[in-house]
């Protein structure tokens, strides 16, 4: 599958991938920091933004989507940087391919299974009916009854279009829907990444359990795990100490 990017800046390569229901325009701010010391490509995975849509969609499939990525592209030894879904996939790709990455950065994600919570936004989100919407403050008035997070709810309906007969979904909510339970699984491949690799997860977000250090370490055993006081948006929230923590790793601070 041929995925949509943006990419600026130039040197070292480093590829950035959204978590569920973002998109590369999540990371426009975040790559003018990192252009100044690498080429950077915001990468849209499958059935989100502007990549491709297809009824499959799980973690063996993005993995291969991010191989023939590097490959059409001739990128060698990128670091890789993940968000949520984004950091799985990440995390698929390294021990999968753990000498066609040079790093690893994963945020606010674990290589273990998560019970699917995403219900709410998908039953929120199948409640604004395209066909009779008629603006974005109607879609947020709707969706509200499921979201109640107006931050969480902006973010969302940034994948809301306007098109010349009315609105569209960026993403592929059916196919989303279909395949959700595919989000919260395992690592998929066998292996361990030994190169240098950190992960930022936030102090109060809800994706990190106690032991999961242990689980971490077991598959990348060299991973400095850090924190900043935030939720699961750790780069959103405190985009300048995320930025900070992520270039002193690099060496770039």
């Amino acid at each position: 599958m041929k995925l949509f990017f943006r990419e600026s800046g130039q040197g070292e390569p480093l590829i950035i991938l959204h978590g569920l229901f973002g998109s590369s325009d999540n990371w426009f701010t975040h790559a003018k920091t990192f252009a100044t010391h690498f080429k950077v490509y915001l990468v849209d995975q499958r059935n989100h933004g502007q990549s491709p849509h297809s009824d499959e969609f799980d973690f063996k499939a993005m993995t291969l989507d991010l191989e023939e990525f590097l490959a059409e592209h001739q990128i060698e030894n990128p670091v890789i940087l993940g968000h949520s879904m984004g950091g799985k996939t990440a995390m698929n790709f390294a021990v999968k391919n753990p000498d066609k990455l040079s790093k690893l950065i994963v945020v606010d994600i674990v290589p273990k299974y998560y019970p699917i919570h995403h219900d709410a936004i998908l039953e929120g989100l199948q409640s604004i009916n395209l066909q009779t919407l008629t603006s974005r403050n109607e879609a947020d008035q709707l969706l509200s009854e499921h979201v109640p997070e107006p931050d969480v709810r902006q973010f969302l309906l940034k994948n809301l279009s306007r098109t010349d007969n009315g609105f569209e979904w960026k993403i592929n909510l059916p196919g989303i829907d279909k395949s959700i339970e595919n989000i919260g699984v395992d690592i998929q491949y066998p292996g361990t990444f030994d190169g240098p690799t950190l992960f930022v997860k936030g102090a109060r977000s809800n994706y990190y359990k106690p032991g999961d250090e242990a689980v971490i370490l077991q598959l990348f055993p060299q991973a400095k795990i850090e924190s900043i006081d935030t939720g699961h948006w750790v780069q959103a929230e405190k985009p300048q100490e995320f930025a900070q923590m992520v270039l002193q790793f690099l060496g770039k601070a």
